[in-house]
């Protein structure tokens, strides 16, 4: 391990971080995976991605100093510090706990460059507007799995009382003080009820959002708010409500286990027949994700209160799944548990409704020999008796993740590309399988120094 202090603007970032992680800018690391090693052990998962970065906007609201403990060791957590020193708010990370000093915000417009790196910045917008009055966002980046418009989040605000246009793919939103409104959204959107949620906190009355995104996410954020101080109700339901204060206070909170990462693992030792412990972990927000191993023929049991252990059978059977909004199935575990289905006997079918550009994974999955039929948004899957390694890339976060996972359970080695994806949402991903006892290695090629530049004759 070694420590890292970087100092960017108002920021002083220090972090232990393996040695290994590489920089993206410099280089093209791979990962290679050696199928067919029996995992055994205990993965320590770490702070939700979704709700530190949304957390740390959060932040913006307060007018003291906050903490946040649990934050994972992500290339996105890196993003988000980079965008908000950028608006003048200072932090300070050491491991796992990230200090947060949003006290004298300096400037209300995010530089394109590093937002266009991340679509969570865009939940910037909300808390800079109702903090400052005005707020200037470049439209977001991230992953290409779908369209993910920001009109919900516009729309809201403009109930709110919000001028809002956009300009040469900038937002910008100005409000003396916005007001409490009556706002349903047309789809139940997580980004655009946290967005609304964390405007509507500084806001003059009374806010209700209906037709609310459930995700636990959501009420880890709705958790925080009450934390600085905010009256916010039924978060976790359908129906939000916040009454508005006059100003919010700091606060030192800890950040859920990441029911993804947890999700990953369960499908991890499912796919190579292992029996592995998962703690800390929340059950209640992996209740989709469990019924459905189950009804695939893995057995869950909790062996304490925040710890599960997966317990693989000889042989896994055909299902059918609809990714939902929460509660419903989880669109970001569809390609684990494709993986999981190309193995698995008889005919599965996934249909992905909440992205429409998520199955990118599939022409790597049929390189590995898995047999996948794509029609519009639906895959079908007849399961064979094994995947083969080979060389494969990720094209976004969670494919990275399925293909990592195809990886241990195909027979021979599988060369991953695309690590940039990777390195987004899961900390530390194989140094945690490597203690399971799997054979994996992360490859950073070397950059040579004595690069020529051929002068025009």
């Amino acid at each position: 391990m070694v420590n890292k202090v970087q100092e960017y603007g108002n920021t002083v970032l220090t972090q232990s971080l393996p040695n290994q992680i590489p920089n993206l800018l410099e280089s093209k690391p791979v990962l290679q995976i050696w199928g067919k090693q029996p995992l055994q052990g205990q993965v320590r998962i770490s702070g939700a991605k979704n709700s530190a970065l949304v957390l740390m906007t959060g932040a913006l609201l307060a007018s003291e100093p906050c903490r946040l403990h649990n934050v994972p060791a992500l290339a996105d957590i890196k993003s988000m510090g980079d965008i908000l020193s950028a608006l003048g708010v200072k932090l300070s990370l050491d491991g796992n706990t990230l200090d947060i000093d949003a006290r004298h915000i300096s400037e209300t417009q995010a530089p394109y460059e590093l937002v266009s790196q991340l679509r969570a910045s865009f939940f910037a917008l909300g808390p800079l507007l109702a903090r400052t009055g005005v707020a200037q966002m470049p439209l977001p980046g991230g992953c290409a799995i779908g369209a993910r418009p920001v009109e919900l989040h516009v729309r809201g605000l403009q109930q709110m009382g919000a001028d809002i246009y956009i300009e040469h793919g900038v937002v910008r939103a100005h409000a003396r003080r916005l007001k409490g409104a009556k706002i349903y959204l047309d789809y139940p959107s997580v980004g655009a009820t946290e967005t609304l949620m964390m405007a509507a906190t500084l806001a003059d009355g009374t806010t209700t959002i209906k037709n609310a995104a459930q995700e636990p996410e959501v009420e880890d954020l709705a958790n925080f708010c009450r934390a600085l101080g905010a009256n916010i109700f039924g978060a976790g339901t359908n129906t939000i409500t916040i009454e508005g204060v006059s100003k919010l206070h700091g606060a030192d909170y800890r950040i859920i286990p990441d029911r993804i990462e947890a999700g990953t693992f369960l499908v991890a030792g499912a796919i190579t027949r292992s029996e592995i412990q998962i703690a800390p972990v929340v059950p209640e927000h992996l209740i989709p994700v469990i019924a459905k191993l189950r009804e695939i023929g893995v057995q869950v049991v909790a062996d304490a209160p925040d710890c599960l252990r997966v317990l693989p059978a000889p042989m896994y059977r055909g299902a059918d799944i609809e990714t939902r909004p929460h509660p419903g199935f989880p669109t970001d575990m569809q390609a684990l548990f494709m993986t999981l289905l190309t193995i698995s006997e008889g005919n599965s079918v996934i249909s992905e409704t909440v992205f429409e550009n998520r199955l990118g994974h599939v022409p790597e999955l049929l390189r590995m020999g898995a047999d996948i039929r794509i029609k519009g948004n639906h895959a079908f899957i007849q399961g064979v008796p094994q995947l083969s390694g080979a060389p494969v890339t990720g094209t976004d976060l969670r494919a990275s993740a399925a293909l990592v996972v195809a990886a241990l359970a195909a027979e021979g080695k599988t060369t991953i590309q695309g690590l940039q994806h990777l390195d987004r949402g899961y900390d530390g991903i194989e140094h945690k399988l490597l203690k399971l006892g799997a054979q994996i290695e992360r490859i950073v090629p070397e950059i040579p120094t004595d690069i020529g530049i051929p002068l025009p004759l």
